[in-house]
């Protein structure tokens, strides 16, 4: 059974740092492409960041771009959101996504998502 798990979510005031999580667990093989995407109440899931390890290259949307890090532990099979600065307007659900396979670059489809994680800045 194939599934990405998100943890490491919780409440913190603005300008203090939390770091998610998200263990994939049940592929035969760990995607070279993943990506963290949140939504908040009443808003569109947005994309926050993507990492390609093929190349190595990372993308971040620009709101969070110099204070979030995305990267991948291959050994345990866990992508990372380093978050630092936290500012109230992150507050969303977290997820992490994964394509359904690995290709020759980043697929702007992920076919498998996770359950999120709850991120509140107060």
């Amino acid at each position: 059974h194939v599934q990405l798990v998100e943890s490491g979510g919780g409440s913190v005031e603005a300008g203090r740092s939390l770091r998610l999580s998200c263990k994939a667990d049940g592929f035969t093989y760990l995607r070279n492409c993943m990506g963290w995407f949140r939504q908040a109440p009443g808003k569109e899931r947005e994309e926050v960041a993507r990492g390609y390890t093929a190349d190595g290259s990372t993308t971040y949307a620009g709101s969070v771009k110099g204070r979030f890090t995305i990267s991948l532990d291959i050994a345990k099979n866990t992508l990372y959101l380093q978050m630092n600065s936290l500012k109230p307007e992150a507050t969303a659900m977290y997820y992490c996504a994964a394509p359904s396979g690995s290709y020759s670059y980043c697929p702007q489809g992920f076919a498998y998502w996770g359950q999120g994680t709850q991120v509140t800045v107060s």
